[in-house]
């Protein structure tokens, strides 16, 4: 089992320093595939990533509990919930629906069941009983209670802001006029409403990346460039809390400590590939630029996919010479691991094999320890499918049932560690490493949303509907494309 409190802290850290069975069918909201993509591929490609994309789904849709919406943090096995995988469970059922892989109907149910959850949860200053304060949810809840899951875990903006992506994608996606998909919009509207976002700017203009009622809010503020890229489009968006304006030029103000070249490719680094995936799992970025972005002549979509070609670019090179690497195994970002362990390797050296750790490769740093995660890949499909495909192939059939099973890709998988000794999870196959048996949602997440946003757009499309994301992105000064145009009808 993941050690709950290094985990939390490993991200914190991390921030801080810086369809089988239904093949062919189609709904109208999906027949938008862009040309040459999707529909381009032979039909045993499309197949396998139908397959993934509905297993992917189906992780969220069996893990989830059905009263209460909340969406375990790692599954199979016992766990606690984490409000940024139920922000990516919202979403999916949305896609689930319009792949039929459920009704419109059950996605609306588990939805409805979810946001009544969050909106009636308790919310105080009490060390262990409550659910949020101001607005913001724990990082981790308890799956039975629905309280703090314990007093490791902080107020977290950033998770906080990714269960908002997948509240206000519900708000714009049940559009209908019926009591159902109407309370849907009701709640969805009044939870983020209620999120006060100055509350979290002890260090104005920068907003805090947490607080606990023992110690208060944490010494470290979203800023750099990673993930928190979405907590202040969503503050500046805020109808009712907003942050100013100049939040998002302090947010921006350190780009230059981590722009430049790596292995290839000039972009806005950020280490593990995460950071470039779960704003663009729900905003579309192509073609609308800020004041930095179009100063740099590119748009953070861009940005993401040279993220990804300089990660493939690093594997191929393989300066730390892990087992597997090369053009269609590659792919660092926040996953599971073997373990902390420290092993002698052939040379009399020592390689330390990490647990849960925010593995990367950037001018920012570089965490690599032979530790492959699938959803690497799986979350940058959108920006480049001419690499995240064959990627996602290779490593299904390279290493088969080891890394994929009943839900897709498990988390993470290591050619290189053979050491015979007990770990925190996952199992060690012979002749092949170490292969975790769990998935984690917020990796499955972006590989449910990224590989939709290619095949269909439908998450953005969606997304674009949405008043608070529209004002959000135009505050922080982003111009042109879709931003330019009148906001589609449903």
């Amino acid at each position: 089992m993941i050690h709950c409190s290094l985990r939390a802290l490993a991200l914190n850290l991390c921030c801080a320093a810086l369809a089988t069975g239904l093949l062919g069918w189609q709904s109208p909201a999906l027949a938008k595939t862009p040309p040459g993509g999707f529909a381009a591929l032979p039909k045993t490609q499309q197949a396998a990533l139908d397959d993934l994309e509905k297993r992917s789904f189906q992780w969220f849709w069996d893990s989830a509990d059905a009263k209460t919406g909340l969406v375990p943090d790692h599954y199979p096995g016992p766990s606690f919930s984490s409000i940024a995988a139920v922000g990516f469970g919202l979403t999916a059922y949305g896609i689930g629906a319009e792949r039929g892989y459920i009704t419109r109907a059950q996605a609306a149910e588990r939805t409805l069941a979810t946001l009544r959850f969050f909106h009636d949860a308790v919310q105080n200053d009490s060390e262990d009983d409550a659910s949020g304060f101001h607005g913001f949810f724990y990082h981790f809840l308890n799956m039975q209670t629905g309280k703090r899951q314990g007093r490791w875990t902080e107020l977290s903006s950033v998770d906080t802001t990714l269960l908002m992506g997948g509240v206000l994608f519900a708000q714009s996606y049940y559009d209908r006029d019926t009591p159902q998909e109407k309370e849907i919009r009701q709640l969805a509207d009044a939870l983020y409403r209620a999120v006060d976002w100055p509350w979290m700017q002890t260090r104005p203009p920068l907003l805090s990346m947490g607080w606990t009622p023992g110690g208060r809010f944490i010494p470290a503020d979203w800023k750099g460039y990673n993930e928190g890229k979405l907590v202040y489009l969503l503050a500046l968006g805020s109808p009712t809390h907003p942050i100013e304006a100049d939040a998002w030029t302090a947010w921006c103000a350190t780009y230059p400590l981590t722009w430049g070249n790596f292995y290839g490719q000039q972009f806005l680094n950020f280490a593990p590939l995460f950071g470039h995936q779960y704003t663009e799992s729900w905003i579309d970025f192509r073609g609308i630029r800020d004041a930095w972005s179009r100063e740099h002549g590119l748009d953070y979509f861009e940005n993401g996919r040279r993220a990804a070609y300089s990660q493939r670019a690093y594997a191929i090179a393989n300066p730390g010479h892990w087992t597997g690497y090369g053009k269609n195994v590659w792919g660092l970002t926040a996953s599971n691991g073997p373990g902390g362990i420290v092993v002698k390797d052939q040379s009399g050296g020592e390689r330390t094999f990490y647990g849960y750790t925010a593995r990367g490769a950037g001018l920012d740093y570089v965490s690599d320890d032979g530790t492959i995660a699938p959803t690497a890949a799986g979350g940058s499909i959108a920006f480049a499918p001419e690499i995240a495909v064959p990627a996602l192939l290779e490593m299904k059939r390279r290493y088969g049932a080891h890394a994929y099973n009943r839900y897709g890709f498990v988390d993470a998988f290591n050619p290189s560690f053979h050491t015979r000794t007990e770990t925190r999870t996952g199992a060690l196959q012979p002749d092949q490493g170490w292969f975790d048996t769990m998935q984690l949602g917020i990796d499955q997440g972006p590989i449910v949303l990224m590989l939709e946003n290619w095949r269909s757009g439908f998450v953005w499309r969606v997304m674009k509907r949405n008043p608070y994301v529209r004002k959000g992105l135009q505050r922080a000064g982003f111009e042109g494309g879709w931003l330019d145009e009148a906001a589609p009808t449903p």
